[in-house]
């Protein structure tokens, strides 16, 4: 993992370089775990014999566990604190990934959508945990590193899509392949949250909210509604909500787009998927540098552009070189918009968790609900022309982008670029 590498400051303290790692790491095992499934859809289809229609309805209802689960995740951490609610979700997560294969296996569609219910409400709270510790772990080095972390799943993605394009083309069994993959990540996992910091949990706070050491936690089911009622908040939801259905739409049906649109292989639909998110991972490893130089706005508005460009090449070109340049610009664009939203949710310590988590269960909701809706218009116009609807949330992101300005006292560095900044709500 080079990557782990460049999320450790040399002045961190050892405990926060552990956690550090470990953060990264649990973001690569769950890419590993989405991709792994994601990378076979093209086979799943086959196997159950699935019109896109029917394909579209059996992601919307996998998403159903996620978009139920997450408005309380934030509440499942400050109980359980994040090192057990990654480990325990992970759990749920390869469980229901698991039960779905066996649906494959079976042919019973609807045994693959309780999996996929599961594994929705495992991958989402897990998702919602791993953002709020590594906006723990930011705070501790003093300077954004979201990206990096981020650039952990999409490196899990990349590694998990290879594995699968191999799969596909020595034809192994999703019914093999998957379960192979779960048991290795889900111990990986075990391993790395060990290393978790140990934040502040109820049993460490007084009766009226205080932390030893005099500061105020923002905790409790009062201060996760609270943070549903910020302004700024929303705003940055709405950001990480343009960026995370950008990248969910490829995700969930670029290797099916490149399959159908063009007649190629399953393991061709495989390699553009890694395509795209071997792009999105070197603009989150990268990024950085960007953000520090020009700012969070300014970066993002490159960003929205880059993603919509490339949605529409890749939607209207009649060659498949053409489509897959349409696909690299594609998945760089979309890559900062969640992270980015992270960070910029965290900016203030003592309200960081419920921000994070406001912001995770938003963008989180449009990754998995909204890409299941395109293959319901992809029945009428077909994959690759359905996939130009995203062009609408691309635009409302760039409206949008000036909520991640960092707030004032904001623990992070701030480029010259977004100096102008307001008030914390």
């Amino acid at each position: 993992m080079s990557g782990v590498a460049d999320v450790r400051p040399a002045t961190a303290p050892r405990e926060v370089r552990l956690a550090s790692a470990a953060v990264f790491a649990v973001f690569l095992l769950s890419g590993v775990n989405f991709a792994s499934w994601a990378a076979r859809l093209p086979a799943v289809r086959d196997a159950l014999s699935l019109t896109p229609e029917r394909m579209g309805v059996l992601l919307l209802i996998g998403a159903a566990g996620s978009l139920v689960s997450l408005p309380l995740s934030g509440l499942v951490v400050e109980r359980w604190g994040a090192r057990r609610t990654v480990l325990g979700f992970a759990l749920v997560n390869a469980s229901g990934f698991a039960l779905a294969a066996l649906g494959v296996t079976t042919g019973q569609v609807v045994l693959v959508g309780v999996g996929l219910v599961l594994a929705g409400t495992g991958a989402g709270v897990w998702d919602a945990a791993m953002n709020i510790e590594g906006a723990l772990v930011e705070q501790r080095l003093g300077r954004t590193v979201m990206p990096r972390y981020h650039a952990g799943f999409s490196l899990g993605t990349m590694g998990a899509a290879a594995l699968a394009a191999g799969a596909a083309a020595l034809h192994v069994p999703v019914q093999v392949h998957l379960p192979v993959v779960l048991v290795l990540s889900t111990t990986a996992v075990a391993v790395a949250v060990r290393a978790f910091l140990a934040g502040p949990t109820p049993r460490d706070t007084g009766a009226d909210g205080d932390v030893p050491g005099g500061t105020r936690a923002a905790g409790g089911a009062r201060g996760a509604l609270g943070a549903w009622l910020e302004p700024r908040t929303l705003l940055i939801g709405l950001v990480v909500l343009a960026a995370a259905l950008t990248e969910g739409a490829a995700n969930d049906w670029v290797s099916l787009a490149v399959v159908d649109g063009f007649g190629t292989a399953h393991a061709t639909g495989a390699v553009a998927f890694g395509l795209f998110v071997t792009a999105m991972t070197a603009m989150r490893m990268f990024g950085t540098v960007l953000l520090d130089r020009y700012g969070r706005v300014a970066v993002l508005r490159l960003c929205v552009g880059l993603a919509g460009a490339g949605l529409l090449v890749f939607g209207l070109a009649d060659q498949l070189w053409l489509a897959l340049v349409g696909v690299a610009a594609w998945g760089a664009g979309a890559a900062l918009g969640f992270p980015v939203g992270m960070s910029a949710a965290a900016d203030d310590p003592q309200r960081a968790a419920p921000r994070v988590a406001v912001v995770s269960t938003v963008g989180y909701a449009a990754f998995l609900a909204g890409p299941p809706l395109l293959g319901l218009l992809a029945e009428h116009v077909g994959y690759r022309h359905a996939l130009l609807a995203i062009l609408a949330p691309v635009v409302l992101g760039l409206l949008v982008t000036g909520a991640a300005r960092p707030a004032a006292g904001a623990a992070v560095a701030t480029a010259p670029a977004d100096r102008v900044a307001r008030p914390a709500v």
